[in-house]
C-alpha cells in the first residue's frame, strides 16, 4: 500500500510538470541529460498512455455502491465510495493537460498557417 501511494504521488508530480516551466527542461542534477530541453513527444506519449490507463482503471468507481462489500460497514462503504469518486477525473484531466502540453510544444511546421 505504501509503494502504491508513493508511485501515485510521483505520477501526480510528473503531471504537474506538464503545466509548469520545470517540466520543459531536465533538472541539471540528473547525470548526462541534465539541463537539456525535454522533447515534447517524450512527455506526451507516456502522459497519453497514462491518461488512457487511469481512465480505464478508475472507470468502474462511479458504480461503487452497486457492488457488494460484505466485509465493510454501511458507513465505511459510503465513506470509501465518496473518497474514491474524484479518481474518476484523474485520467480525463491528465488527457486535457497532455493535449495542452502538446499544443504548446509542437513544432512550428505542424501548426500550419491557420485561417
Amino acid at each position: 500500500m505504501l509503494t502504491l501511494s508513493v508511485v501515485c504521488e510521483l505520477l501526480a508530480i510528473l503531471t504537474i510538470g506538464l503545466v509548469r516551466p520545470w517540466g520543459e527542461v531536465v533538472p541539471r542534477w540528473i547525470p548526462l541529460i541534465g539541463g537539456r530541453a525535454v522533447r515534447p513527444m517524450a512527455a506526451v506519449v507516456p502522459a497519453a498512455i497514462g491518461a488512457v490507463a487511469l481512465t480505464l482503471l478508475w472507470a468502474n468507481v462511479p458504480w461503487w455502491w452497486t457492488y457488494p462489500h460484505a466485509d465493510m460497514t454501511d458507513t465505511g462503504d459510503l465513506v470509501v465510495g465518496i473518497l474514491y469518486q474524484p479518481l474518476v477525473l484523474w485520467g480525463p484531466l491528465l488527457a486535457a493537460v497532455t493535449v495542452s502540453y502538446y499544443r504548446r510544444h509542437r513544432s512550428p511546421r505542424s501548426r500550419g498557417t491557420g485561417s
